[in-house]
């Protein structure tokens, strides 16, 4: 049976959900770490996430259409 967990002290209401949610983040984790692919520097990854932001906020201030 799981445990009603305190909202103080967890995002999740049980302790099921919480490892459920543990489970899942560490096996994200470790999809990335065996990913065979070539890092990305944080300063490309960074101004790549600035591109698509400033990209979106262009869409907003243009309006619909």
């Amino acid at each position: 049976m799981s445990n009603t967990l305190s909202p103080i002290e967890s995002e999740f209401e049980t302790d099921e959900q919480a490892c459920a949610h543990d489970r899942w983040f560490r096996a994200q984790v470790q999809a990335s770490l065996d990913d065979p692919r070539p890092c990305i520097p944080h300063d490309q990854a960074m101004a790549e996430v600035e591109l698509i932001i400033v990209e979106a906020e262009a869409r907003i201030q243009a309006g619909p259409g």
